[in-house]
């Protein structure tokens, strides 16, 4: 269980003012937190890995591009069909 003075020392070292009036709300938030990682610890993880695994991404299929000049209408400057960077030294 967190005590308030926990909570004063996580928020010194957090750089976060809490102030008395916002210690009890805090306090009660952490507490919650920590039980719901009570809870995840006593998960058995025996049957993790046992589910049947399938791809979820679509195949990688060619498919025809945009034509060169539909490509660079937008390009702020071209030069011999690509588009022109500025130098970066």
């Amino acid at each position: 269980m967190v005590s308030e003075k926990d909570v004063e020392h996580i928020g010194e070292l957090a750089d976060i003012g809490i102030d008395a009036a916002e210690l009890a709300t805090f306090t009660g938030q952490f507490n919650a937190i920590v039980e719901y990682f009570d809870v995840l610890d006593k998960v058995h993880g025996d049957d993790a890995g046992a589910r049947d695994r399938y791809n979820i991404l679509r195949e990688d299929e060619a498919e025809p591009s945009l034509p060169r000049e539909v490509a660079l209408q937008n390009a702020g400057a071209q030069e011999d069909g690509f588009i022109k960077a500025p130098r970066v030294m």
